[in-house]
């Protein structure tokens, strides 16, 4: 059944009978999702490392494997249905381009002129559209075919470019995707974000923010020495209060290290031993348990005991524990993302970008794959025609990527 037949948005209900067949339906998402080829390319896609260079870092598919274990915990203890978060938080990077978020910022410059490129409007386009797995009755595409409510669980910025609550770059929908949007939408307002959506926003920031720091360590990057080092903390700061919490201050931003540090959570050194590796990984469970045991605990003080879901509450995160979160991820942004071997490497996987999108617009018979070829045959307008030709570049793993530059360039 298409998105355009009759209304499946049937969680509303309260009939017994109906409860368990939208159970059994989000648990079809799930599995459509899991046998997904936009999932399993994720495997060769960049998280903060580009697979390959260290055989310990994870990837994106790893990451969203991580994430959907703790957003299906997580949202259990809330009341949320645990196939809706879980489906969720595996699609919500499937949108990312090869590079990770550098890759990313190239295509938006690329597409500047048709709308832009953000990894989450992409990933409502693999899941509507891009993904084969069903058709309409006159032929479109209709990608995984899934629920409303999983799509709009997976919608972590419910806008079209421009439309958000504040000033951002980020959005979730392009403008020709934007009949599928309001559909699943189901009149809710722009901006507004389902119950769902929220813990698997928290759940994304929860394990990016602890793994990342995680592999850094691991990957012999970050010396957890220096997390007690005054110049290596100012930048560190700096980075939070710039990049990921531009409402804090930086007083509140190094109270929070100093938190995590006096916790006992994070080892004082790191020497790769398997008692090392062991203290490690106790980190990563402690600080993941502090950061959704205070979530869940603040949520539960406004909203009660009984189970929430959907539109009928919010999540709420202290502002301690978005400060805590906001420094870790500022930590692998300084040892990891910023360090001067990767900016080196990011200049060049930029290169690899625009050549590959100008290679694919120049012989597009050739280079794009035949699914796309088949888009861009019917596509009724340059910028439609430009967009196919994204979406092909976007698509593309690190390895694909790669291999395809060292051919057409």
């Amino acid at each position: 059944m298409s998105y355009t037949a009759a209304d499946r948005a049937r969680w509303v209900r309260e009939d017994p009978a109906r409860k368990r067949a939208d159970r059994d339906d989000f648990a079809r998402d799930r599995a459509r999702l899991v046998h997904s080829a936009s999932l399993r390319r994720l495997a060769a896609k960049t998280q903060v490392l580009q697979p390959g260079d260290d055989d310990f870092v994870r990837n994106r598919l790893t990451h969203s494997l991580e994430v959907a274990q703790i957003g299906r915990e997580f949202g259990e203890a809330l009341g949320c249905d645990a196939d809706v978060v879980d489906t969720a938080c595996l699609a919500h990077d499937l949108g990312h381009p090869p590079f990770g978020h550098n890759g990313e910022h190239e295509l938006d410059l690329l597409a500047r002129d048709i709308g832009g490129f953000e990894g989450n409007a992409q990933t409502l386009r693999v899941l509507t559209r891009l993904e084969p797995k069903r058709v309409h009755a006159d032929g479109r595409p209709a990608g995984l075919n899934l629920t409303r409510a999983s799509l709009d669980a997976a919608t972590k910025y419910p806008w079209p470019r421009g439309g958000g609550p504040a000033a951002t770059t980020k959005f979730g929908v392009y403008a020709d995707d934007e009949e599928v949007y309001r559909w699943f939408r189901a009149g809710r307002p722009d901006g507004e974000r389902c119950l769902e959506a929220d813990v698997m926003d928290w759940s994304d920031d929860v394990a990016y923010s602890v793994h990342d720091v995680e592999d850094a360590v691991a990957s012999g990057r970050l010396d957890l020495r220096r997390l007690r080092d005054d110049a290596d903390v100012t930048e560190v700061l700096r980075l939070a209060e710039g990049l990921y919490a531009v409402d804090l201050t930086s007083d509140a931003l190094g109270a929070a290290l100093e938190r995590i540090l006096a916790s006992g959570a994070v080892p004082t050194a790191y020497r790769g031993s398997r008692g090392d590796l062991a203290a490690l990984k106790d980190m990563t469970s402690r600080l993941i348990g502090r950061f959704v045991r205070s979530v869940e605990v603040a949520t539960r003080a406004r909203h009660g005991d009984g189970a929430l879901t959907r539109y009928g509450a919010d999540l709420v995160v202290p502002e301690e524990t978005r400060a805590e979160c906001a420094v870790l991820k500022a930590v692998a942004a300084h040892f990891v993302m910023h360090a001067q071997e990767r900016v080196v490497v990011m200049a060049r996987q930029r290169e690899v970008v625009r050549d590959l999108v100008e290679a694919c617009a120049q012989d597009p018979a050739v280079r794009l794959d035949a699914d796309l070829f088949a888009d861009w045959e019917d596509a009724d307008s340059d910028a439609a025609a430009r967009r196919v030709v994204i979406d092909q570049v976007a698509s593309l793993t690190d390895v694909r990527a790669l291999a395809l530059h060292a051919l057409w360039a």
